[in-house]
């Protein structure tokens, strides 16, 4: 932090008249105008000896141009600082001290510059060291490493967000890992020293709005906004579909900072492309994996025997792949449509059974009637080679309705006359009447092979 008017009086034993001197100084600049305010920023510290006029005026101008404190050179024009200022300093809140003629300005000037110099020279130091620390986060602890490595260095939350703004990573000192319970605060710089333990009970303010807002606004990068008594701090992650870092602290982040979030997004991006890389690759091995097993050769791995499944999601802890738009794990038992007992040389028929049962709505193979019966491949493809793909789906839902109309029409979503017609259609191109129990049969059999 700069320096404080206070200690900068307390460094150079200059006398405190009046005013707040708790304010950084983040300049120093002499001037002997009757209004010096064009000329300043803010945050100055102005010095003069008083051959103008300094009365009331002439500090209620200072404080409106965010001036921070005024330092009055005694032993020239004045002996000492007029009464008049003394209390208008003290009216306005504008920190006063006396410059006895033994300090030189330039004294003061040096004593600043040399404290702005250190901050700077402390914050680069922090920043390159947090730099470090991130990077070897990365390196061994992958995207949950460096999201705790920031908390811990900017000592507040930090939360990452998904593309959909879900929280997937947290790290909070003064919050445990529900970020609902306090738990004490620990400053983990290494150049800060540690506090006693303290708590803060204040719960993670709610970031679908602003999280979701950023993502829709084109252009930006970041936000930041006050909420909850925190002041948050959001960065996109790459591409939109990345996700967000967000950050937390009970003070606005500083320049130093604000540096150190911004390289932890930049190992954020990178460690998320990179995991997106390595699942992609994983994806398709197993997947090529599936294709040698349908294709009988063996996979090094499996159990001895398992059920195909056609799932919703991959199960933990078991062989799983993507095959025709299909997540097929191979397992004992799990959530999905299962097949019937296989081995690695029967991959393919238990894929078969597992499309089966999904198809039919039924959870496994061994609970469809009449599914234990094989039929020749030959047969089938002889007796359904006439039939289009609209015929089939038609005659395998009106079989299984045993040929009522009505509740078959119903769940095709199609009128009992459109029903009619296209049963008409598969009669006519089989050039057979399904009248006959054992055409019926036959193609019940063919459509619901395994």
């Amino acid at each position: 932090m700069p320096i404080t008017l206070d200690e900068l009086a307390r460094t150079l034993r200059l006398p405190v008249l009046a005013g707040d001197v708790s304010k950084p100084v983040g300049w120093v600049h002499g001037t002997e105008l009757a209004d010096p305010t064009p000329f300043v920023e803010g945050g100055e510290l102005l010095l003069t000896t008083g051959l103008t006029a300094v009365g009331e005026g002439y500090v209620e101008r200072l404080v409106r141009a965010g001036v921070v404190g005024l330092g009055f050179g005694t032993g020239l024009g004045h002996d000492v600082v007029p009464v008049a200022l003394v209390e208008a300093a003290e009216r306005a809140g504008l920190g006063l001290v006396e410059v006895p003629r033994e300090v030189p300005f330039i004294a003061i000037s040096k004593a600043v510059s040399k404290a702005l110099a250190a901050d700077e020279y402390a914050a680069l130091t922090r920043t390159s060291e947090a730099q470090r620390a991130l990077s070897r986060a990365a390196v061994r602890a992958g995207v949950g490493g460096v999201v705790r490595r920031l908390g811990q260095w900017i000592n507040g939350w930090v939360v990452l967000l998904d593309a959909a703004g879900e929280p997937v990573h947290a790290h909070n000192p003064r919050l445990v890992p529900d970020l609902t319970q306090p738990v004490p605060v620990r400053d983990s710089r290494p150049d800060s020293p540690r506090p006693a333990p303290a708590r803060d009970s204040r719960p993670l303010p709610d970031l679908t709005a602003e999280a979701a807002r950023l993502r829709t606004a084109g252009g930006l990068a970041s936000a930041a906004f006050e909420t909850g008594g925190w002041h948050v701090f959001l960065q996109m992650l790459g591409s939109r579909a990345r996700g967000q870092l967000a950050v937390g602290t009970t003070a606005p982040l500083d320049a130093a900072d604000l540096s150190i979030v911004n390289t932890a997004a930049s190992l954020l991006t990178l460690a998320l492309a990179q995991n997106d890389a390595v699942d992609a690759a994983q994806r398709e091995l197993r997947s090529g994996q599936f294709r040698l097993l349908l294709a009988g050769l063996p996979v090094e791995g499996l159990p001895e025997r398992f059920r195909v499944f056609i799932v919703d999601e991959p199960p933990d802890d078991v062989f799983w792949a993507e095959h025709e738009g299909h997540v097929v794990a191979l397992t004992q038992e799990t959530d999905g449509f299962g097949s019937s007992e296989v081995d690695v040389r029967e991959v393919a028929r238990g894929y078969r059974e597992a499309q089966q049962a999904k198809r039919a709505g039924i959870r496994r193979f061994e609970d469809f009637a009449g599914g234990g019966v094989t039929v020749p491949d030959g047969f089938v493809d002889a007796l359904l080679r006439p039939l289009d793909e609209e015929s089939r789906a038609t005659l395998r839902v009106w079989l299984a309705h045993h040929g009522a109309w009505d509740p078959a029409a119903a769940e095709l979503g199609v009128h009992r006359h459109t029903l009619r017609n296209r049963v008409r259609k598969a009669e006519q191109a089989l050039n057979r009447s399904m009248d006959s129990p054992g055409l019926r049969a036959e193609l019940w059999l063919a459509l619901n092979r395994p």
